[in-house]
């Protein structure tokens, strides 16, 4: 059993560690043939792909990781197939297979394209899906002539933890042990409990307070299952570090930046004018110390890379000499079950055809140099990816400095062949992400195959299984990162007169107006000010304009005045009011606004997407939900997710291509991950806690913190105890429900969502509505009552999360059961 914490991971927090290897002899003789590639087992391993690629995709963009899925889909697919009868173990591998195919998409896809929101692109849906499978495709066809080599030549040489750890859940599932009713468990608490804080607004999402005495200095923690979850994996170790870089950012960085630029008359690097002293915490994060954390992060996952440089050489040469060797010795045919690969034909015409697919498909917008350099790249990663699994397991794996390591040496032929643009800055984003899949996918890919060959798969279905995983979860990854993005966007007035669009879009928007006959009497009857009645009508979804010096309300819905009449206000001087009691509502003009990017080195307003009036004045900012730059609107916490891979990612194509970066700022980062360096810490979780918010990075120390209570009570936790199987429901079900919500939002255009919030349903007026109002998710909840019925909820989960860790045997406490000779 393995003691302590896991490796330090870079992108894919490991739920799998390394178990001692099962004998050669496969569980199931070649000379045997079970069920294998039924189609029920691709069904429900693309099925729990989707479900598990979705988590990965929201825990991507929320905190720059993912999670092994493996061993969850193993663990699934013994219980289900076992409700629904039996299976085989070659059956619940085909299964585990299809399914762990998606997960591995799901990082190279979250992590690169919401850069493309940064650099003042869409997401499109086609690109999503054309990056992701291509991607995928890639990583799987050069797996196919490695595994001879990798998996079999080097058996016992190289362990491939995760793979191993795999086999022994399937070999124990197939002697009656599985622990899949723990996993099930975490999935319906963690959706339940997403639901009751982002659907129902029962208690608040993030609990914050100011720090006394330390000017901007704030304290604060999400409430999150599946962060919780994650820091529970992770264990102690990396989740305090992840937690030390937050606590450099806001208890550190953003009160010297405010007492240092108090003083200042001129503002420093904003697109706005604004100074410091008019800043809040959040406002100097985003404009100040996230490149302090690009600079940081940058320099951990090259340091990653250059810590394996050594490996990766290894790695290659030894790939391409067992390669070689195992070609050489081809001539004989291939006639055990467990010995049959695809043929090489299929390699090298699938090879073929994705060069021409990456560069002629339109939406990619891809060269041929870059569709060369995707190959060249995608082969040598894909390489060095599979055998540093192979070598000290997935969860180690440098993914995130092999992306990083694409996009400068991209971006520098980019530079040297004068391609600075706005179209060249979104092909260089595409040749990184294709390249990071097809490594991120080759990496899992092998443990697949390893798994296979130790229980006694049939390397062909399995080779055909990871396609039908990768194309089935590629159709699906795009959807749910567009779903939440446009979930969490917010149209929000912002006028930039004089400021010209790099490129209009052939979209329009139209815009319902309504006069309002709100008289200043109707107001003071009812202790309201202008203030107060902006707030309330924001939070029902529409916009009051007072510029022309009467009351507009403005909706981007089509309503009736009779509609938005009944509207009801909650305001917070009285009982609720509908919107006709304040006066009378009438149709005014509609109007039209035409979408339009802004993009380039030299812009005045930050890169985005703008509506713009018939004047083609901007006068909206359409704020995306991932990488957001508005936070707070109308006195409303807006849901954004922090993308820090992606923000990365931008800065560096932007510092290359534009030559145009505050390198001061970004020399602080580099030099405080060497200092973490120098004094043995490792600089990259580090770097991800100074660049998330600290709200972010508290969940995964309290998840740390109780991993660390287990460890000492336990004498350690392994790949498939009860707490480990519980995070990861915890982390699946936590992100399918903020993925429905999100979805929710977008198909009933946020009437849905309001109809799940019951502080605003039930008004703030005594009882019950008050009562939640108070202390749920709500613009009138007490500061301090709040936070305490939050932090009530959080302590609940977390001691639910202990008790089970600590409870019962789990299958993994004793070694699985060999097979008999």
């Amino acid at each position: 059993m393995a003691h302590g914490s896991p490796p330090i991971s870079e992108d894919r927090v490991p739920v799998a560690q390394t178990l001692a290897t099962v004998a050669h002899t496969p569980y199931v003789p070649p000379d045997k043939s079970p069920a294998e590639m039924t189609m029920r087992a691709l069904v429900l391993g693309s099925v729990l792909g989707i479900v598990f690629a979705a988590s990965s995709v929201y825990l991507a963009i929320k905190v720059g990781l993912t999670v092994s899925a493996s061993i969850p889909v193993a663990v699934l697919s013994i219980a289900i197939f076992r409700a629904l009868g039996n299976s085989s173990i070659l059956e619940n591998t085909i299964v585990q297979t299809t399914g762990s195919a998606g997960e591995s998409l799901a990082f190279g896809v979250a992590a690169a394209l919401p850069a493309l929101l940064l650099l003042g692109y869409d997401i499109s849906l086609t690109h999503a899906f054309l990056t992701a499978a291509l991607g995928g495709v890639l990583g799987v066809l050069m797996m196919i002539p490695l595994r001879q080599g990798l998996i079999v030549q080097e058996h016992g040489r190289l362990p491939y933890p995760e793979g191993t750890a795999s086999a022994d859940v399937l070999i124990v599932g197939e002697q009656g042990g599985t622990n899949a009713r723990t996993v099930i468990t975490g999935f319906i608490v963690g959706g339940v409990y997403k639901l009751a804080y982002s659907g129902m607004k029962l208690f608040r999402e993030v609990l914050s307070t100011p720090l006394q005495g330390l000017k901007s200095a704030t304290v604060s923690t999400e409430v999150s299952p599946e962060l919780l979850g994650v820091g529970y994996i992770i264990g102690p170790r990396v989740a305090a570090i992840t937690f030390a870089g937050g606590v450099l950012s806001y208890l550190i960085l953003i009160p010297a930046i405010s007492f240092f630029g108090s003083g200042l008359e001129t503002p420093l690097l904003m697109h706005n004018g604004q100074l410091i002293r008019d800043m809040s915490p959040d406002q100097i994060r985003n404009a100040y110390v996230l490149y302090i954390g690009a600079g940081a992060v940058a320099t951990g996952g090259l340091i990653s890379l250059i810590r394996s440089l050594p490996t990766i050489v290894g790695a290659f040469k030894r790939s391409l000499e067992t390669l070689k060797a195992s070609r050489g010795q081809g001539a004989m045919p291939q006639l055990l079950r467990t010995e049959q690969d695809l043929p090489i034909t299929v390699v090298l015409g699938g090879s073929a055809l994705l060069v021409l697919a990456i560069w002629l498909a339109p939406p990619l917008e891809v060269n041929l140099i870059s569709a060369i350099l995707i190959v060249i790249f995608g082969f040598f990663f894909v390489t060095v990816s599979a055998r540093i699994t192979g070598e000290i397991g997935s969860s180690s794996n440098p993914i995130s400095g092999m992306v990083v390591a694409t996009l400068l040496i991209t971006c520098l032929v980019y530079l040297l062949m004068g391609w600075t643009s706005s179209e060249d800055r979104f092909m260089a984003l595409t040749t990184a992400a294709i390249v990071g899949i097809a490594a991120s996918n080759g990496g899992t890919t092998a443990q697949d195959l390893k798994t296979a060959f130790l229980v006694g798969g049939t390397p062909r279905r399995q080779q055909l299984a990871l396609f039908v995983g990768v194309l089935t979860s590629a159709m699906f990854i795009g959807l749910v990162l567009v779903t939440l993005n446009r979930g969490a966007t917010v149209t929000i007035p912002e006028p930039h007169p004089g400021v010209k669009v790099t490129e209009f879009s052939n979209e329009t928007r139209v815009q319902h107006t309504f006069s309002w006959a709100v008289s200043a009497d109707a107001l003071a009857a009812r202790g309201l000010d202008e203030a107060a009645l902006r707030k309330a009508v924001w939070a029902q979804g529409y916009e009051l304009n007072t510029q022309s010096g009467a009351m507009e309300l403005r909706s981007w819905r089509d309503v009736s005045s009779q509609d938005l009449g009944a509207v009801t206000l909650n305001v917070s001087s009285g009982a609720p009011i509908k919107v006709a009691d304040l006066g009378a509502v009438t149709d005014g003009p509609k109007r039209t606004y035409k979408e339009g990017y802004v993009r380039g080195a030299d812009t005045p307003v930050p890169a985005g997407k703008y509506l713009l009036d018939e004047s083609d004045t901007i006068q909206y900012v359409v704020d995306p939900g991932i990488g957001g730059r508005i936070s707070v609107y109308e006195g409303q916490q807006l849901t954004r997710y922090a993308a820090p891979k992606a923000q990365l990612f931008s800065l560096i194509i932007d510092g290359i291509l534009t030559q145009k970066l505050p390198w001061d700022l970004v020399l602080l980062g580099v030099f405080i991950a060497l200092m973490l360096e120098l004094c043995g810490v490792s600089s990259l979780p580090f770097a991800v806690g100074v660049y998330l918010p600290i709200s972010s990075s508290a969940p995964l120390f309290v998840g740390g913190m109780v991993r660390y209570f287990v460890d000492r009570i336990r004498g350690g936790e392994s790949d498939f105890s009860p707490g480990t199987l519980l995070s990861s429901g915890f982390i699946a079900g936590g992100s399918i429900a903020g993925v429905l919500i999100a979805f929710l939002e977008i198909a009933t255009d946020g009437a849905g969502t309001r109809a799940l919030n019951l502080p605003a349903l039930l008004g703030n007026q005594g009882g019950l509505g008050g009562f939640l109002n108070m202390v749920g998710e709500s613009e009138h909840a007490h500061p301090l009552w709040s936070n305490l019925w939050g932090l009530l909820f959080f302590a609940g989960l977390t001691l639910f999360l202990l008790r089970s860790a600590l409870k019962g045997q789990s299958a993994a406490m004793s070694p699985p059961p060999q097979k008999e000779a």
